[in-house]
């Protein structure tokens, strides 16, 4: 059933609500518990500087251990499927996503220099930007070289490939980092975790990912004349190649400052998008928001699960793979049944 425009605002403000939920329940659970009242208390008492009446203790889980974290997740999967969203509205593709692109990778690589050279967050995340824009731009180059009949696969198969590259390169630097400091942060980075995440880091992680996200929220109408043939495209009065440059370069920004807080997370920014557009159509206007709720809650609900199932924390990208396949086939095969 596709959600239509007249109910969508309602279907917003429901997803908004189911987020606040599982954003209450996340800051609640945990080997240090607290009820929802207490954090719905905490939460009041620091928007509005009055007092929560509860121990210093509860105020603290919530607020400066679990508060980061939380925050990091909602942002980072909000991130990822709104990249993803992107990506595959602007190649026409729904099996494009940053991972595929290879801009993951580009991105993994550059953050993976920052640390070997231990360099500090901010260099780091100027890093992992500068990887993902070499990434996309070496897809699209050797994709223009190339000149395949069918254009989107070629694209495809030219970010595996660079993605592979850019792999190498990560799998190097791994090789010549100190083994005792450099090689176990490198290899739990890119394992994923929002375990270590400070409140310096969000400082400078989410006004980037807030300046890639604007613009797409103000395109986002445009954006939906990706969709159409170039040629249409150029007579509704669009500049193509403007468009295509600024949407690259705002969801290779979120993509990098994701990974540079939250490490290589896969399968948000593939799976989540089908899912919107299952629910609200192909509409890029209506597929960007709901993205990005769902990628949220999406996140926070693996984050939540990683640190609470077992007594080891897993890591974040292991479950987005495990709960990630199966229902990106589920959805692959619904979406088929739906055109045939």
């Amino acid at each position: 059933m596709i959600v239509s425009r007249a109910r969508f605002p309602a279907w917003m403000l429901g997803a908004g609500a189911m987020l606040g939920v599982v954003t209450a329940v996340a800051l609640g659970v945990g080997s240090f518990p607290v009820s929802p009242g207490d954090v719905v208390r905490v939460l009041w008492a620091a928007l509005t500087g009055g007092d929560a009446g509860v121990p210093d203790n509860v105020r603290a889980v919530v607020l400066q251990i679990r508060g980061p974290r939380v925050l990091a997740a909602l942002a980072v999967g909000a991130a990822l499927a709104t990249a993803g969203a992107a990506y595959q509205n602007l190649f026409r593709n729904p099996l494009v996503s940053p991972d595929i692109l290879g801009v993951s990778g580009g991105c993994a690589l550059g953050a993976v220099g920052g640390i070997l050279f231990a360099l500090p967050i901010a260099a780091i995340q100027g890093l992992a930007f500068a990887g993902g824009v070499v990434a996309v731009s070496l897809v699209l180059a050797i994709g223009a070289w190339v000149r395949g009949h069918d254009r989107v696969l070629t694209l495809v198969l030219t970010g595996v490939v660079v993605g592979s590259l850019f792999g190498a390169g990560i799998a190097f630097a791994k090789y010549v980092a100190d083994p005792y400091n450099q090689l176990p942060a490198i290899t739990f980075w890119l394992l994923g975790s929002f375990s270590g995440t400070l409140p310096r880091d969000l400082a400078y992680a989410l006004p980037l990912i807030l300046i890639g996200f604007v613009p797409l929220v103000l395109l986002r109408w445009r954006m939906n004349l990706l969709s159409l043939p170039d040629d249409e495209a150029r007579a509704l009065g669009v500049d193509l190649g403007k468009l295509r440059i600024i949407v690259i370069v705002a969801a290779t920004l979120v993509t990098s400052a994701s990974v540079a807080i939250a490490g290589v997370i896969g399968w948000v920014g593939l799976v989540i998008p089908h899912a919107a557009r299952l629910l609200v159509g192909a509409e890029f206007a209506r597929v960007l928001p709901i993205s990005a709720v769902l990628g949220a809650a999406f996140m926070l609900l693996v984050d939540t699960l990683c640190r609470t199932i077992a007594r080891t924390e897993l890591p974040p990208g292991v479950l987005t793979a495990l709960v990630g396949t199966p229902v990106f086939i589920w959805l692959l095969a619904l979406t088929f049944r739906k055109s045939s």
